[in-house]
């Protein structure tokens, strides 16, 4: 691997300021501020099980609520994705991850191809985990998918406490990330794709 697969995009709108910096190639280090405790715990974890360096600063319109600042923040990284991704060539390119927390199991699969796609099978028994709304997990991941390039599928198969199928959906969209995103050195730094591009 010869190129530095890095990143680091900002996007400011009346209603969120956003700076988000990664690193692929890391080690799983995080400094994430978001002003919303129980996000900040996700992408901490999503940051420890990618292994990708994350640092996420965001400045948003919290008076109003969470919505902007959660979604805005997915678009980042998804875009910070893409950008350290380059042209794609030479990445393993699929990712399938299994998380279990306690009595719950969760599933992601991704494919980084550049035709985002979210497919979201989870649902929450309470509105809040902490202070967060749990319908703005689907909107993160949306906004991921849709600025990273993924087609990203994720599924809570069983479980009862919220908070683990929360935690168990980051960590294995992250291990799936983390899959997908590793180079083969067998490709020979084509893409893995029969088009020849992806």
């Amino acid at each position: 691997m010869t190129q530095n697969r890095t990143a680091t995009v900002s996007r400011k709108t009346k209603e969120t300021d956003i700076s988000v910096t990664l690193d692929l190639d890391g080690t799983g280090k995080s400094d994430i501020q978001t002003g919303i405790g129980f996000f900040d715990h996700m992408l901490e974890s999503f940051s420890k099980h990618s292994a990708i360096d994350l640092t996420v600063r965001c400045d948003g319109d919290l008076h109003i609520d969470m919505h902007h600042s959660v979604e805005d923040t997915g678009i980042v990284i998804g875009q910070a994705i893409l950008k350290a991704l380059g042209d794609f060539a030479g990445i393993t390119r699929f990712g399938t991850a299994y998380i279990p927390m306690d009595e719950t199991l969760s599933r992601a699969s991704l494919d980084l191809c550049k035709r985002p796609y979210l497919v979201w099978k989870v649902q929450f028994t309470r509105d809040k985990i902490g202070e967060m709304d749990t319908e703005l997990f689907k909107e993160f991941f949306h906004a991921l998918a849709g600025n990273g390039g993924m087609c990203l599928h994720v599924e809570n198969l069983y479980g009862e406490n919220c908070h683990h199928i929360a935690e168990s959906c980051f960590k294995a969209t992250a291990r799936a990330l983390r899959a997908a995103v590793t180079v083969d050195p067998r490709l020979g730094g084509q893409p893995a794709s029969t088009k020849g591009s992806l």
